[in-house]
């Protein structure tokens, strides 16, 4: 697809045979998207900021930046977990999807927005080994830093489109789903979340904004064991 260029000095090298398997999508959380071109292409932020970027940037009305080349680790993720792997640059990805998040006025990101991100994805996917268990948020690989991209982005558009995972849950019964803290902290460990360190209500609360978006309350209850339990046997497809 058409992408302007703006390149960021804010990357380095992969570590030598470490797969490109991962693309995690990220909201800017920034006022404009001029804002956050600077931020990632500034090499020297003031302290206590550290240089970060992205190989895309993606602004509202579709507009596409390419920041940093695929085959470059760029500084997106932070620390980070996802299914046993830490410190997720190396592996990943990383789209800035313009918005200014829930610091600064969070709110629905627009249909040419979301239309010019299911197809960077999908040539990103169609370069890259990526499984749709590994297209995830932010939050979902740092859920104690991270809310982006939140709960309005549509997760289940992308996902119609094969990017990234999203259960069918009509006709399965809640009764039948068992209750329990310990359920759920199992179900998010087979999904991939990170659990060590990070309390089960934070965890929880990220599962929510990516998978039940209507309803983020950071408890484990019947609807949201039964959408761990459907994105659990998806992800081990």
């Amino acid at each position: 697809m058409p992408c302007r260029d703006r390149p960021s000095p804010n990357h380095d090298a992969r570590p030598e045979a470490t797969p490109i398997d991962m693309l995690v999508l990220h909201y800017t959380g920034m006022k404009s998207a001029a804002e956050a071109l600077d931020r990632l292409c500034d090499p020297a932020p003031p302290a206590p900021l550290r240089p970060v970027s992205c190989h895309y940037l993606v602004e509202e009305d579709g507009l596409v930046w390419r920041l940093v080349p695929e085959e470059r680790r760029a500084w997106h993720a932070g620390a980070s977990f996802w299914r046993g792997h830490s410190l997720l640059n190396a592996r990943s990805i990383g789209i800035e999807i313009v918005n200014p998040g829930h610091e600064w006025g969070y709110r629905p990101f627009p249909a040419l927005q979301m239309a010019a991100v299911a197809e960077l994805c999908l040539e990103i996917l169609g370069r890259h080994p990526i499984p749709p268990r590994n297209v995830v948020a932010h939050s979902d690989i740092a859920p104690d830093r991270k809310e982006d991209p939140g709960e309005l982005f549509d997760w289940q558009g992308l996902a119609s489109l094969g990017i990234g995972l999203w259960p069918a849950i009509d006709g399965r019964d809640l009764s039948a789903v068992p209750d329990g803290e310990a359920r759920a902290a199992a179900l998010l460990r087979r999904i991939g979340f990170p659990l060590d360190g990070v309390d089960l209500p934070t965890v929880l609360t990220a599962f929510q904004r990516h998978w039940r978006q209507d309803a983020i309350t950071g408890r484990a209850d019947a609807g949201t064991l039964l959408r761990l339990q459907a994105v659990a046997e998806l992800s081990e497809k």
